[in-house]
């Protein structure tokens, strides 16, 4: 599933208020830091992650990776901030706009 740009408008703007509740380090992407944030989309649907600044990595490859490996989708990457989207499969809690 793709998103639209409405849709997507519709995502960031939900995000705006949230937390960043994960840090990518200088340790960058491990196995355990992936598994960590498929298990947040347990509980929730809309994730922000804070990329710091000692990540020699770009937060757009790191956004594109950690989406891939959770299967989410990527709503925006601006600056050293990173907005996931996985919708629950059994009751999605955000309803997206129609396409």
């Amino acid at each position: 599933m793709e998103l639209t740009s409405k849709q997507r408008a519709y995502l960031k703007s939900l995000a705006n208020g949230l937390d960043p509740i994960f840090q990518v380090g200088k340790s960058s992407l491990t196995p355990e830091f992936t598994a960590s944030i498929g298990d947040a989309f347990n509980t929730r649907e809309l994730l922000k992650i804070a990329v710091l600044k000692n990540c020699a990595d770009d937060p757009k490859q790191i956004a594109a990776v950690v989406a891939e490996r959770t299967h989410s989708m990527v709503v925006q990457v601006i600056g050293k901030k990173i907005i996931l989207y996985k919708p629950d499969r059994k009751n999605p809690k955000i309803e997206l706009p129609k396409a």
